[in-house]
């Protein structure tokens, strides 16, 4: 049996360490068959996977010898959570690795938004030079609305406070005496108030049953006109096509997204708009923060080999996991 099953495009000097000490198999194209998946990782004792590799129940079934699941980066919602509980296969993950450039990227998308930088910039390298169509606004005095207020929606707060906004945040697990929002003046308030009051709308949740079409027409409709929708968490969290009416119809002013419903998606009408970013799903995809996830995946994964309990488990295993019964 081998140590660990890598399947996808994961790669760095702490994978290559991995390899060097463990009996490792990668196939980074794995994770598009799901049956082959399942007979692969019947021979691991650990899976090794980012966010395209669907680690469902069948899989956690099917691989008797699986003792843990490592996932390159803080979501989860690509893996059964729950089934691998049943199961007694340890998740472990990077929850805040990533956090500071996905921060970084939505004050970026959020700067360019206002400023007019891309369309600005597609204009000019066409050898226009229409300054005046493409008058932005500051971001000072502006209001920032942070939907998931957890270490993404702090980081992203703190910054968007040294350029001198204003901060609401939405965000059922908060208390209103939070000291961490403290910090920041920032408001704790309901979504619809978050939604009226702010320039920018940035969400950063999970999609659970509860935030999984989170942003609808519904919603747009209690924005102002004039703002902006900056999605960095999961596609599943917004309703494309009633945002791509709302962002026809003016009733929000633009929109910029890292992440899609469906990835890669289909071309549609909001590749057609000027005033929307659309990227590859790439706002943790710095080399810092991707040194950051896969040395402390890598670590874990070591950990979990010599018998050990990982440092960043995404649940614990009530009764005896599968490392118990190995070790």
């Amino acid at each position: 049996m081998r140590d660990i099953l890598i399947s996808e495009n994961i790669a760095g000097a702490a994978v290559d360490d991995l390899c060097a000490r463990f009996d490792v198999l990668r196939l980074p194209e794995l994770w598009k068959d799901a049956e082959s998946l399942s007979r692969y990782a019947s021979d691991a004792r650990v899976l090794f996977v980012r966010n395209q590799t669907r680690v469902t129940g069948q899989v956690l079934r099917a691989a008797n010898g699986l003792i843990a699941v490592a996932r390159a980066g803080a979501g989860l919602d690509n893996i059964d959570v729950n089934a691998a509980k049943e199961a007694g296969v340890i998740v472990t993950y990077a929850p805040d690795q990533n956090s500071i450039s996905v921060a970084e990227y939505t004050i970026a998308v959020m700067l360019a938004l206002v400023h007019r930088i891309t369309e600005a910039a597609v204009d000019g390298k066409a050898g226009g030079w229409n300054r005046h169509q493409f008058v932005g606004h500051e971001v000072y005095c502006k209001t920032i609305g942070i939907i998931g207020a957890g270490k993404i929606g702090y980081l992203t707060a703190v910054r968007a406070q040294s350029f001198g906004m204003r901060i609401v945040a939405c965000d059922p697990q908060l208390s209103p005496d939070n000291v961490y929002l403290a910090q920041l003046n920032a408001e704790l308030v309901e979504l619809d108030e978050l939604l009226a009051r702010s320039d920018f709308v940035s969400c950063h949740v999970p999609a659970t049953p509860q935030t999984i079409g989170l942003m609808n027409r519904h919603r747009f409709s209690k924005m102002k006109r004039t703002a902006f929708l900056i999605n960095t968490s999961r596609g599943e969290v917004i309703d494309e096509a009633d945002l791509l009416e709302a962002l026809k119809s003016g009733q929000i002013a633009g929109a910029a997204l890292d992440v899609r419903v469906s990835e890669p998606p289909q071309r549609g009408g909001l590749e057609l708009l000027p005033n929307v970013i659309l990227t590859p799903h790439i706002a943790a995809f710095t080399r810092e923060a991707q040194d950051r996830v896969t040395r402390a995946v890598c670590d874990d994964i070591e950990l979990i080999l010599e018998g050990k309990p990982p440092k960043n488990p995404a649940l614990s295993l009530n009764g005896t996991s599968r490392l118990q019964l190995r070790s």
